[in-house]
């Protein structure tokens, strides 16, 4: 830290930051006082510390992150774990990843590269609605140097080519699961991230469950003989997720919580 860092930190903690958002800041930032002041306004308005630095670390990769796309948590975190522990038991050398609603790319692009690492040459297909969000993938996919990446835009399995039904090897997503009654409870720094990532309808008498409901019941059209589907949900929605399985016709069902104790995050097979 240099002589007038201290100083600037100070200033920033005086303004109302928290000292370590404060010294995040001053590192992005630097000697730029235009830009500091510029994020300091932000942060002090709401806006989430993610989209004001512009990048945030996800597993091994530093995406970058911005109003586009929701910003990744923790819990997605353990969804690559699970679904790199799934690919693992299914031994493909080759496997073909659909990202459903990928956002950032976090999901999607920390398998491509944890498996490069292990040796195995995945192939990804990100899919999102938001023409927006899957730009940001894109820009994170040319970031990380990570070029076997399909990019599509629409709606859950809608803008997939036909010749990729029976082919996929796992179908991952972490949809919007919130129900809209739910949503006014939550944290109003959530207001700065893009509601339609975050917010789903309700289906079968289940708050936020109808994204969930189709990336479920879509499932097994695309996914290979002995192919997995790992989905992120609610943590009140575990029986939802698995009675949607068992009636799509899945096997192997199983439901993990995450480290908090919660269940969250679902995962099964095609027979």
């Amino acid at each position: 830290m240099t002589g007038a860092e201290p100083t600037v930190l100070a200033g920033l903690v005086a303004a109302g930051l928290e000292r370590r958002e404060a010294r995040w800041l001053v590192e992005e930032c630097g000697s730029d006082h235009d830009a500091l002041a510029d994020a300091l306004a932000r942060r002090l308005a709401g806006e989430p510390l993610q989209y004001v630095i512009g990048h945030w670390p996800f597993r091994r990769l530093d995406l970058d992150v911005d109003a586009r796309a929701l910003i990744p948590r923790p819990e997605t975190e353990e969804l690559v774990g699970r679904a790199i522990d799934v690919l693992a038991l299914s031994n493909v050398p080759a496997p073909i990843v659909l990202d459903l609603g990928c956002g950032t790319g976090a999901i999607g692009l920390s398998l491509l590269a944890e498996l490069a690492e292990r040796g195995v040459a995945a192939t990804l297909i990100a899919v999102d609605v938001s023409s927006a969000a899957l730009a940001l993938c894109r820009q994170n996919a040319l970031k990380h140097e990570l070029y076997s990446v399909s990019f599509v835009l629409g709606s859950w399995y809608d803008g997939l080519d036909e010749s990729l039904a029976g082919r996929v090897d796992l179908v991952v997503s972490n949809p919007p699961y919130v129900g809209a009654l739910e949503r006014v409870s939550l944290d109003p720094v959530l207001d700065h991230e893009p509601s339609g990532a975050l917010v789903a309808a309700d289906a079968e008498g289940v708050g936020g469950f109808a994204d969930l409901a189709a990336v479920i019941a879509g499932a097994p059209r695309w996914l290979a003989a002995g192919g997995a589907l790992v989905v992120e949900h609610g943590h009140d929605q575990r029986e939802a997720v698995r009675r949607a399985a068992f009636g799509a016709g899945l096997r192997d069902v199983v439901d993990f919580e995450d480290l908090a104790g919660k269940p969250r995050i679902l995962v099964a097979r095609r027979p």
